[in-house]
């Protein structure tokens, strides 16, 4: 019997099939890793792909390296390491001096996840470039991670689509060798591989419409999981200038949040301390011989502190620039003073427990935060409008204790004006923040 083109081609997409399906369970997996979900995490605070930022432009910096005269694989130490790389790499050591903020240290990064991050970057199209091709003004000067949420779901693309081929090729030729056996051949000769394809697919229409029912879903649903990501903060970790370990000052030393922070109980903003909060203490406690001296002489720097001798003020002061963890957008608002002292919330609730934090401070996890005793259990992302709302539904409002007059007065009002709302509420046993208009828009947003 007459070998036909399309069995040929059956036989041929057989073969393709097989060796996609090894490949696809034999690749390692740091070439499927998520190189740009590493450099949100770890990455996105400081660099971007083509403009300078908190530090350098990333885009072919392994080029940049190697034609610099950098050793060979001095970059992978350096993000490791970058003191011990600037130690032994004169390039490095240049490298170093580009900003004056020093660059975290990212330890656990391996050199298969170090160049998944780099390929995700080199991968990335220059926003204003693409602004110039595409007409599209918007995207001049954008943020980088606005083509993320495109790239980051191509691994699932490519599957789908050559999966998808690959079927409906096979269907074809088995389609043809059928027609085959019914003596058919002359006939289906002359039809094209379109024709073939037309054919089989109103013959089997209804599989068909499945198949592209469940393959428009899986798309609407990646598409919709990936809108969900947007703005989502959560272990979002910049680096510090210095070292500040919370276990050692709130753990072992029992110093109060509020000492440092003073400003959390009569203001929005919590405060950062200054320098000179810093030096009451460590006037007298210098670190010598410690493995935190280090840190120690860099908060001497700031204040203008010579701590030769009896110790003295140089009056040559050097501000330290910390980089702010919790941004929220410009239309939120929130009142640290408001949950503190009114709605009595403690710190850990959002924060966690600075007690056991011996990392720099980062947003935590909605996970992390309900196994401490005592937090409310959420479920939303941290820092989202969903986290707040739960919050809000679940926390009681200390009323009658005289801290908050306008809870005070929202209380007196139920209480005297509608008792069977009042009972109502009281169901539970409390008055929550949602039950006297902790839900409302305003309260929240400018």
């Amino acid at each position: 019997m007459k070998i036909s083109n399309i069995q040929r081609f059956k036989r041929l997409s057989t073969v393709v099939a097989g060796v996609f399906t090894v490949i696809t369970f034999l690749l390692p997996n740091q070439v499927l890793a998520d190189g740009g979900g590493d450099f949100k995490a770890k990455c996105a605070s400081c660099h971007q792909p083509h403009k300078n930022s908190t530090g350098p432009k990333l885009f072919q910096v392994r080029t940049k390296w190697a034609t610099g005269g950098a050793k060979e694989g001095s970059i992978y130490q350096w993000v490791n390491n970058w003191q011990t790389a600037a130690a032994n790499d004169p390039y490095a050591a240049d490298v170093s001096k580009w900003s004056s903020t020093a660059m975290s240290q990212f330890p656990d990064l391996s050199k298969e996840q170090i160049n998944g991050i780099m390929d995700w970057i080199d991968m990335q199209p220059d926003p204003a470039t693409a602004a110039t091709t595409t007409g599209d003004p918007t995207q001049v000067g954008g943020d980088p991670s606005a083509t993320e949420e495109e790239g980051s779901f191509g691994w699932i693309w490519i599957v789908i689509g050559v999966i998808f081929v690959i079927i409906i090729l096979a269907v074809g030729g088995v389609r043809r060798q059928l027609k085959h056996v019914t003596s058919e051949e002359e006939l289906v000769e002359k039809l094209t591989y379109g024709e073939e394809l037309r054919a089989m697919a109103w013959k089997y229409r209804l599989w068909v419409g499945l198949g592209s029912l469940v393959l428009l879903l899986a798309i609407l649903v990646t598409v919709l999981q990936g809108l969900a990501r947007i703005n989502v903060v959560e272990n979002y970790q910049p680096s510090q200038p210095i070292v500040f370990p919370h276990d050692r000052h709130a753990g072992v030393n029992g110093i109060d949040c509020k000492y440092c922070h003073n400003s959390v109980t009569k203001s929005k903003s919590a405060g950062i301390p200054s320098v000179n909060v810093c030096m009451n203490c460590h006037k007298q406690i210098n670190g010598e011989g410690k493995p935190f001296a280090d840190q120690i002489k860099k908060i001497y720097t700031a204040a203008g502190w010579d701590p030769t001798g009896a110790g003295k003020y140089t009056g040559k002061t050097s501000p330290i620039v910390w980089n702010k963890v919790h941004v929220l957008p410009d239309h939120v608002y929130f009142n640290h003073s408001q949950h503190v002292v009114v709605g009595g919330v403690d710190c850990k609730q959002c924060h966690g427990d600075m007690k056991t934090m011996n990392e720099a401070v980062k947003v935590q996890p909605v996970e992390e935060l309900n196994k401490i005793e005592g937090n409310i259990k959420l479920s939303r992302p941290t820092l989202t409008m969903g986290w707040c709302i739960e919050c809000h539904a679940a926390k009681d409002v200390p009323l009658g204790n005289g801290k908050s007059a306008y809870y005070d007065e929202i209380h007196r009002r139920l209480k005297d004006n509608d008792k069977t709302l009042y009972r109502k509420y009281l169901k539970d046993g409390k008055v929550t923040v949602s039950e006297l208009g902790g839900w409302e828009c305003a309260k929240c947003h400018y």
